[in-house]
């Protein structure tokens, strides 16, 4: 796959260092990602300060450093908790079928009925702006593409032979769903969410761009180029966290569009 694909490659290099960076950003940020030093406000980048600092004189490299830290794990909770409910639901609904099937796939379509971005807004606001209120946020939104994708996976491979054979030697439901029904949708099921941790990353700092997010003393990078924002000319404000959130995004999309080629045979052919 890295031989056929080499953006799969810079994607996973890009995405190790940014996580490596993260871990140790306490260790490598030269200041206090909170430390205000207003005598040094809106420097431009220099030898001291490699990326300049912002309005309250804050180092902006320490704190898109730090921003890592918020931002990057955010994305991660919502796609894994997310997958894991939706893709529960979708295997339920279509195993079982039925009122269940009807029911679970009513409420699903309910929240497909609604723009991702406009229904986090709706909730978040609803809760409070927060890490965890947004997270959750995004969570409740999420889940349904892989209810409805597992759904469809589970809708035709329950009909394979292999499964009217696990069921012919006495193997009860919840052995055929979750371990002979199950692992087939794996695939799939892990190429969109490797493909959605940019979109959830990108949609976490859409949040915390329009204040529904973390504190804003906090380095997230949407708060920060929402903070930028304000002071257009000071390039530097905006430009470097827009920048990290720019490439992790697409260094996810590298990889989940190697890991599609990958696992699907038309295409490796």
């Amino acid at each position: 796959m890295l031989r056929r694909n080499p953006l799969v490659l810079i994607g996973l290099i890009v995405v190790l260092i940014w996580i490596v960076l993260t871990i140790l950003a306490p260790q490598i940020s030269p200041y206090d990602p909170q430390k205000q030093n207003v005598a040094v406000r809106l420097t431009a980048p220099n030898d001291i300060y490699a990326f300049g600092t912002d309005e309250l004189g804050r180092d902006i490299f320490t704190r898109v450093l730090w921003g890592g830290r918020i931002t990057i794990p955010a994305g991660f909770i919502v796609i894994v908790v997310g997958s894991v409910i939706g893709v529960l639901v979708g295997a339920v609904a279509g195993y079982v079928g039925g009122i269940w099937d009807e029911l679970l796939m009513r409420i699903t379509e309910l929240f497909m009925a609604f723009p991702t971005i406009i229904l986090a807004l709706a909730i978040n606001a609803a809760l409070g702006p927060d890490i965890r209120n947004a997270i959750l946020a995004l969570v409740i939104v999420w889940w349904p593409t892989y209810a409805r994708l597992t759904r469809g996976l589970v809708l035709d491979i329950k009909s394979k032979e292999f499964v009217e054979g696990a069921r012919g030697v006495g193997a009860g439901d919840f052995y055929i769903l979750f371990r002979t029904i199950l692992p087939n949708c794996i695939s799939p099921a892990l190429v969109l969410a490797t493909l959605d941790i940019g979109n959830a990353i990108l949609t976490f700092a859409g949040l915390s761009f329009l204040g529904l997010g973390p504190d804003p003393s906090q380095p997230e990078w949407g708060r920060m180029v929402s903070i930028g924002i304000d002071f257009f000319d000071q390039w530097w404000m905006w430009l470097y966290p827009g920048l990290a959130i720019a490439i992790l995004v697409m260094a996810f999309n590298f990889i989940g569009d190697g890991l599609r080629d990958f696992l699907d045979p038309r295409l490796r052919k």
